[in-house]
């Protein structure tokens, strides 16, 4: 499986870190050793001072596709979920300076958490609201209303270039509100107020 990431989907967010807003979806990968096991802490890693969560509503595939018209993309899923995409804004940052590519920053192992997922039939889709908390308060509050391309048009947009397999999973970007990760904060994330994920960083 691979892990499909989508980075400026939310005008918020793109304000917040000062970065052009792009004409088409920002895509990235993470390999499946980025994944954080279940249960796992996380853990700082020492080539960053500055990891930053950002929290994500999920897309799990459910068959074989390519080429995928907007208007079919519902048919490649099932499930809905939420994760962190874990960042080390620093060396992100370093690496956008020089033009280099980010996956030192973005693909690190254990910077993709993936929490429960849902039956999609169960959320309206297009209103779907999501919160990550930090050591008990609200630090993103995001919803999909928001989003620059819908969760259709980025299957679509994606499957021109990647097959999209089974047990895929696309990151579908994240809202405003990210910030640094310090030892023995606790994250939780809620989807439409549903318990999505619990971590400790160490």
């Amino acid at each position: 499986m691979k892990i499909i990431c989508i980075g400026r989907n939310y005008a918020k967010h793109i304000e917040e870190l000062a970065n052009e807003r792009p004409d088409n979806p920002v895509v990235f990968l993470k390999p499946d050793s980025a994944i954080l096991p279940n249960k796992n802490p996380f853990f700082i890693p020492p080539f960053s001072s500055d990891v930053h969560y950002e929290v994500e509503v999920l897309i799990k595939i459910n068959k074989v596709g390519k080429h995928i018209a907007s208007r079919f993309a519902h048919k490649y899923y099932d499930e809905i979920g939420l994760g962190i995409d874990f960042t080390a804004r620093d060396v992100q940052q370093q690496c956008k300076e020089k033009g280099l590519p980010w996956e030192k920053a973005k693909a690190f192992d254990g910077s993709a958490v993936i929490g429960n997922f849902y039956n999609k039939k169960d959320f309206n889709l297009e209103n779907l609201s999501f919160q990550l908390f930090k050591n008990n308060e609200i630090v993103q509050d995001g919803n999909t209303q928001s989003m620059l391309w819908k969760i259709d048009e980025l299957i679509s947009y994606v499957s021109q270039y990647f097959t999209l397999k089974k047990g895929d999973i696309i990151f579908t970007g994240t809202p405003a509100g990210v910030g640094k990760v310090s030892e023995n904060d606790v994250l939780l994330g809620q989807i439409e107020g549903l318990k999505a994920f619990e971590i400790r960083v160490k």
